[in-house]
């Protein structure tokens, strides 16, 4: 291959880089509307068009105010750059195809299960999902030893202290922070007349909310404009690792509040309506539980995922009210998303790899990109069957006809 063609290879997987971080950053949008207005609009607390309206601002807003991590997010996980955020000269071979190539199957191995997830209506994470693409198209392409696994021994890091040992332990978290706040609430509010709860709490529901969807925004922003950044470095487009160029910026906070404002209306009718029944003082027990352990294990340096946190919630908020409903069978299928996502996503990721540099110059790059295409049609095109909006994500919960739910049983 001439110099000359490798440039045009590498300009081109640049731009499809860059298209797919901002399509991940615009799933990972509206995948996770939910984990902060799901209770709002199931208690009736905000509309559902209100409830997502807010929640794009908010993340818009959140998208700007922090880029502190956003160069070095995939060190969690993979060994292509250095602890400033540069990448390691080993990978910048051939105009730095082969890192950049790594960077593109992960972003589709994440957006796949995004996509996977959202038509099941399973909440899951989008940053688990993200992980686990880029792990498994660097086991395809360097092996094990290019996977961060563990950190270098100083502390917990890596694959196990960053995505194995939250997901075990945020949801777990959440749920008792919110079984115990729950019982507080209807503790000390026994004997007040059930309307006035309802309206009160409606209130204090809007504000927590507001603060999740605000901690969303600054904190899995950060992930798209990491990768953007990154690819622009291994390309000789930019050479800082200590700023995010202005446009990044803009664009990635556009994306994941356009994917917000659209509303993931399939996951938010599964965590609204279909873990638990919720009221207004339950709602706002899951928001204010869900805001303070997110920004409490920010504060700490804990990565969490915010999914995992708020489902948590929700159902600590059925275990604290007493004679609530909670649907096991629909957590059980959380759970097992949950378990499978690092793998899932790794899968498609590798595959895409294997597939990508099988093949020669461009169409190794667009074959990879029109598996993407393909399967991002065929989601939305079987979503359409029993399509969830505005209108009906209130409705009765109906386990025949839920798409989370199908033949699960109370």
């Amino acid at each position: 291959m001439s110099n000359n063609s490798g440039v045009t290879v590498e300009l081109l997987l640049l731009g499809l880089v860059v298209i797919t971080a901002i399509a991940f950053d615009f799933t990972n949008g509206f995948h996770d509307t939910g984990n902060a207005m799901a209770t709002s609009i199931a208690t009736g607390a905000l509309a559902p068009k209100v409830a997502v309206t807010l929640s794009a601002v908010l993340n818009l807003v959140g998208a700007f105010l922090s880029v502190e991590v956003a160069l070095t997010v995939t060190n969690a996980v993979i060994k292509i750059q250095d602890t400033s955020g540069a990448p390691k000269t080993e990978y910048l071979a051939n105009y730095g195809h082969l890192l950049l190539m790594i960077v593109f199957c992960g972003l589709v191995g994440g957006i796949t299960w995004n996509l996977l997830t959202w038509l099941l209506g399973l909440p899951s994470s989008s940053s688990h999902a993200l992980f686990g693409g880029l792990v498994g198209s660097t086991l395809a392409a360097l092996g094990a030893s290019g996977v961060n696994w563990a950190g270098n021994g100083s502390k917990i890091d890596g694959v196990l202290g960053k995505v194995i040992l939250p997901a075990l332990a945020s949801p777990v978290i959440a749920a008792v922070v919110a079984t115990c706040g729950t019982w507080l609430v209807y503790r000390i509010t026994e004997g007040v007349a059930e309307r006035y709860k309802e309206s009160g709490f409606r209130w204090g529901q809007i504000g927590t909310a507001s603060l999740v969807s605000l901690a969303h925004g600054t904190n899995d922003a950060q992930k798209t404009m990491g990768v953007i950044t990154l690819a622009l470095i291994a390309s000789g487009h930019w050479t800082s690792t200590d700023s995010i160029p202005g446009w990044v910026k803009v664009v990635c906070a556009l994306a994941i509040a356009l994917g917000t404002y659209l509303g993931g209306w399939r996951i938010i009718r599964t965590l609204g309506k279909g873990l638990v029944e919720i009221s207004s003082p339950q709602g706002m027990a899951a928001e204010a539980s869900s805001a303070a352990v997110i920004l409490t294990s920010s504060h700490l340096g804990f990565a969490l995922s915010t999914t995992h946190v708020a489902t948590g919630s929700i159902l600590g908020t059925g275990l604290g009210r007493k004679g609530a409903e909670v649907r096991w069978g629909v957590a059980l299928r959380m759970v097992s998303a949950w378990l499978i996502t690092l793998p899932a996503a790794g899968l498609v990721g590798g595959l895409c790899y294997l597939i990508g540099s099988s093949l020669p110059g461009y169409l190794g790059v667009l074959t990879v990109f029109a598996i993407l295409v393909g399967l991002s049609g065929y989601f939305f095109i079987h979503s359409r069957r029993k399509p969830v909006s505005a209108h009906n994500v209130n409705d009765e919960w109906d386990p025949a006809t839920a798409p989370a739910a199908t033949h699960v049983t109370h």
